[in-house]
């Protein structure tokens, strides 16, 4: 694909085209592609495709990724006026809607996979000469495009889906035709369940266009692999399509969406989820250098054998470390962690801090913490060491006065911990050649689906039984218990809490598996959608946040006040709103509930 060609044929939509009112495909100022042009030349009909996955974002430091988080009980915003922080202090304003963005985005994907599927114009495109070639790409790109469709649809229901002021529950506008909602139309949500299906629908017809996975060892014959294979990893294939359909069941099934507790929703998450698994376990593990279940994340390999699905990555990138690190090492201290999110973190031997078996001591309150912790959390003289294992390049002073307290700097985090997440700790600014590396967005990763399968089949038959889907609850927990951290160091090797918490039954075993998904998920811009599946009324949403207060004793030691008030937040609604403009413009597009002035 030649992304140079394609840009200039979708050259106004990429300079946002929804500002204006014109056709998408109308002559661009170069004068030389028309609508029906484009299906002259092989290579635009394809860069309608592979356009698409420009508008995926290729890290976590925007408002869908880490700044989510912000709006839940895992992190709050430093600065005093971040969208983020407004909406979880219920001072959106129409003017300032950070996901109007998102809503324009992906009905700008879905006009472009609805031009190529439409009349099945792009599948009977003649791409190559030789027919069999030609087949392998018009299958991939047919494929490619519904699960576009179902991709973009399933942004747009869990972004927007939610309780009408009509008291309905709905989802968004479905719009199957190559259709620009700039122009004067007047769209109708569809319900919730109607988008469901819809997406799942998509997924079903893309798995019967795609490879199960583009994976050079699944292609046989070595010549076709410049048309299939490895060489796609990035872009859409079959087992992803069950990944989506997992993640969509999972919160159609949650009791936000599901107050009956239809409990085949549920099933059907767990089986989808399943389905992942196993390819992971059978098919990618069974090469060399393949997926293995106790390897570590390495969030800055593309190519890491944990995905299942990832954007595209920037090289060189250093935006999460100047996001995270504070002011003193030339970071901005965007956002820290909650001491709610430090208090979910259980001790080395798997209790939570609430169990007196846990041996937690609240006077010093970061020892003996679950491995997974340290990987992720930076707190009050902790030191950010070479590669994690060599020289200490930085230390943390978050104690009152400390360089690296709340209100040392304005680059400081207001909770007086710092994220370590998604920071490659060979970087720093003060080397002569500093170490940049590859940044994307790990969309959905094998983490995700045990996650997944473990909430849903718990549901179904608890914690324990294995017999319906060939492994339990517990079993899939396990694999992310006894892994390595992010930074090399062993897991919980001994686990009696997970054999008790399994035990004592279902209820139990839920509040558990959400904890491990909120640690696995922290700052990946999913808990903020998590917490509003899994909650009934606002009043488990308007909770405060807390920090630490930390004070250095003349002997050297520190006192905590871990439980100090940071933020209290004032959701307004349990869902985002639809944009403003758009419920402007057409009449028939029901807003929010709880979203009053935005009609």
């Amino acid at each position: 694909m030649n992304n140079r060609k394609t840009r200039l044929v979708i050259a106004a939509l990429a300079f946002l085209g929804v500002f204006s009112c014109t056709d998408y495909l109308e002559p661009y100022p170069n004068g030389d592609v028309s609508g029906e042009d484009i299906w002259k030349y092989q290579d635009r009909v394809q860069g309608l495709i592979g356009e698409c996955y420009d508008y995926m974002t290729r890290n976590y430091n925007d408002n869908e990724g880490a700044y989510l988080d912000c709006a839940t009980d895992d992190a709050v915003a430093t600065s005093s006026t971040h969208v983020m922080r407004r909406l979880a202090l219920g001072s959106l304003t129409t003017t300032l809607d950070p996901f109007e963005t998102y809503w324009k985005r992906d009905y700008r994907g879905l006009y472009l996979v609805n031009l190529f599927l439409k009349d099945r114009r792009g599948f009977n495109t003649r791409y190559l000469i030789d027919a069999h070639l030609d087949s392998l790409l018009r299958y991939r790109l047919q494929g490619e495009a519904y699960a576009l469709r179902a991709w973009f649809q399933w942004d747009l229901l869990q972004k927007f889906g939610g309780k009408g002021v009509n008291g309905e529950m709905l989802g968004f506008p479905i719009v199957l035709e190559p259709l620009d909602i700039t122009t004067k139309i007047d769209l109708k949500r569809n319900t919730y369940d109607e988008c469901v299906a819809q997406i799942v629908a998509d997924c079903d017809s893309a798995y019967a266009y795609l490879p199960i996975a583009h994976r050079d060892f699944l292609v046989k014959n070595a010549a076709d692999r410049t048309y299939a294979g490895g060489r796609y990893w990035g872009r859409f294939d079959g087992i992803t399509t069950r990944a989506i359909k997992a993640s969509v069941y999972l919160t159609w099934a949650s009791p936000r969406f599901n107050p009956a507790n239809d409990k085949s929703r549920w099933d059907l998450a767990a089986r989808c989820a399943k389905e992942v698994i196993d390819f992971k376990l059978e098919t990618d593990a069974k090469v060399a250098n393949g997926f293995n279940p106790v390897t570590q994340v390495n969030w800055f390999n593309p190519n890491f054998p944990g995905i299942v699905f990832s954007s595209r990555y920037s090289s060189a990138n250093d935006a999460m470390e100047r996001m995270f690190y504070p002011g003193g090492f030339q970071g901005n201290g965007s956002m820290g962690a909650t001491q709610d999110f430090v208090d979910a973190f259980p001790m080395k031997n798997g209790y939570p801090i609430t169990d007196s078996r846990s041996l937690y001591n609240p006077e010093d309150p970061y020892v003996n913490r679950d491995p997974r912790f340290y990987s992720m959390v930076f707190y009050n003289m902790a030191t950010a060491k070479r590669n994690n294992t060599g020289a200490v390049m930085y230390s943390f002073e978050n104690w009152d006065g400390g360089k690296d307290a709340a209100d040392a700097s304005p680059a400081n985090s207001r909770t007086n911990y710092h994220i370590k997440k998604f920071v490659f700790m060979g970087l720093n600014w003060s080397d002569a050649s500093v170490n940049r590396q590859p940044h994307s967005k790990f969309f959905i990763r094998w983490a995700h689906m045990c996650l997944t399968f473990a909430e849903a089949a718990n549901h179904v038959v608890g914690p324990n039984e294995n017999a319906t889907y060939g492994l339990s609850a517990k079993e899939a927990i396990k694999y992310l218990r006894i892994r390595k951290t992010s930074d090399g160091s062993a897991g919980i090797a001994s686990d009696p809490y997970l054999e008790e918490v399994a035990a004592a039954g279902e209820s139990a075993f839920d509040e558990f598996v959400k904890n491990e998904r909120r640690i696995e998920t922290c700052f990946e811009g999913m808990r903020f959608y998590d917490l509003r599946r899994w909650s009934t009324s606002l009043d488990e949403l308007n909770k405060p946040v807390h920090k630490a207060s930390i004070v250095k004793n003349q002997d050297g030691s520190f006192t905590y006040n871990l439980n100090q008030e940071v933020e209290i937040r004032s959701f307004r609604s349990a869902y985002l709103p639809i944009p403003f403009n758009e419920v402007l413009r057409m009449s028939t597009l029901v807003q929010n509930e709880g979203w009053d002035g935005w009609n």
